[in-house]
């Protein structure tokens, strides 16, 4: 029964939580995918492919993972003519849901061979659903060849569940010749501290009339990128709430009152205004997964005046560093796969195994992933004239292996949401500390503790 109740909140907290992932999870963008070898969920779920050589896949995104799980394919095929690669078009939080479905019935015939995952949800799906995935730590894929943080989020109990896809590296992008007109260049924004950050945000409002950043009031990303900066987290390394008596945390929210208070970073309402005030240049920046970098590439008229580099560090916490992350997937094998020795040798030969892979994904998806061995490609080390010339693939790369990881826990959205919630409480004037605590006790009763 106890089963049963988390479920229901894990739908509840899976549906709050999309809008708030950058990979477009929980809806179609309306392109259709290429290829007769990938079908719609609406017209069969399939399940797992009957043995032989073919896999079947559900994931989202005509645009992004649907080209890259079918060039994998195409790759593989290359070298096992009789492989056979079925693409079910299955949307992130429909792959979720059919997942405790199958789970909470007992019946997991109805999932497929691999299925594509947001990174935040995992953990909460592998704890309360173990005997749905696929251990992977003994394998034979190399899991050193993936950043460390980027792994974290897919590891239970020291064990590797998933191969990880795109990366969600965080990047503070700059429009530069704003930065021009206010006397400063990308480097005076790289490898800074907040209080640095703070100061030529303020001058560049001055001088611009430009916020600086700018954020969905009701979205503690902000926050969650400064805390895994550090290594930090709402949860200890068990997983339960450490939200109380957190000095990381504590020093993330004073620093996101101060930068609101100083007029140098832009509440919006809901998602939309967060793009518009990027699209229609209220902004002098943005610090936000990669991800980011497809809207900001929309805007064709400013090509050659943006650039990158990394976030700034929080300054009295431990072990600060300028590299984060926030967003990200990663591909699973679920437990009714019937040749899970095919389904490693692809996903190892591919995602983890294949620089071609990535190059050849890179200039039709914009998909980066945080396979170390890809930035020593050419397609990587290229300069990208949107970008000043800037080889922003290598550098995303490089950012990715640069970030610390940090204690996760099945809960992390439910913690997420708590926090989100009061540090609005606390911009309307509530006190840091009892809002804290009182964002732990309600993680805390939804653990059951």
């Amino acid at each position: 029964m106890k089963k049963k109740v988390i479920s229901l909140m894990l739908i509840g907290a899976m549906v709050a939580s999309m809008a708030a992932c950058g990979s477009n999870g929980g809806s179609d963008n309306g392109n259709a995918a290429n290829g007769n070898d990938t079908s719609a969920a609406a017209e069969s779920d399939g399940g797992a492919s009957e043995g032989g050589n073919t896999l079947t896949v559900w994931t989202w995104d005509p645009a992004f993972n649907i080209p890259a799980i079918k060039e994998a394919g195409n790759i593989y095929k290359a070298d096992h003519p009789d492989f056979e690669l079925k693409v079910v078009e299955t949307l992130s939080d429909d792959c979720e849901t059919k997942l405790i479905t199958a789970a909470e019935s007992g019946d997991l015939s109805t999932l497929p061979d691999i299925v594509l995952m947001q990174d935040n949800s995992y953990q909460k799906f592998v704890s309360i659903y173990p005997e749905a995935f696929t251990d992977l730590t003994d394998s034979g894929i190399d899991f050193s060849q993936f950043a460390a943080g980027k792994l974290s989020y897919s590891t239970v109990d020291g064990k590797n569940y998933g191969v990880p896809f795109d990366n969600g590296a965080v990047i503070g992008a700059y429009r530069t010749d704003y930065l021009e007109q206010a006397g400063y260049t990308i480097d005076d924004l790289t490898d800074i501290d907040w209080n640095r950050f703070i100061e030529i945000a303020k001058d560049v409002k001055e001088k611009t009339g430009k916020y600086m950043l700018s954020g969905q009031a009701d979205s503690p990303d902000m926050v969650m990128e400064m805390l895994q900066s550090a290594g930090a987290s709402l949860f200890d390394k068990d997983g339960k709430p450490a939200m109380t008596d957190n000095a990381a945390l504590k020093e993330c929210i004073s620093i996101y009152q101060k930068m609101v208070e100083e007029g140098v970073y832009y509440e919006v309402n809901n998602w939309d205004d967060y793009v518009s005030s990027i699209t229609t240049g209220q902004v002098a920046g943005v610090i936000n997964g990669n991800w980011i970098s497809a809207t900001i590439m929309g805007m064709k008229d400013t090509s050659g005046k943006w650039a990158i580099t990394n976030m700034p560090k929080l300054i009295e916490t431990p072990n600060a560093t300028n590299y984060s992350n926030n967003g990200g997937s990663s591909w699973y094998i679920t437990s009714n796969c019937k040749n899970k020795d095919l389904a490693i040798d692809f996903l190892k030969s591919t995602f983890a195994g294949s620089v071609k892979l990535y190059e050849n994904i890179l200039p039709t998806t914009g998909a980066i992933g945080t396979y170390a061995p890809a930035a020593d490609s050419t397609a990587y080390q290229e300069p990208q004239e949107f970008w000043n010339n800037q080889p922003i693939f290598a550098k995303i790369v490089d950012f990715s292996l640069k970030t610390p990881t940090n204690n996760t826990s099945p809960y992390y959205y439910d913690g997420r949401n708590a926090i989100g919630t009061q540090i609005q409480n606390i911009m309307n004037g509530a006190d840091v500390d009892q809002a804290i605590a009182d964002a732990q006790a309600e993680v805390e009763f939804t653990m059951g503790e």
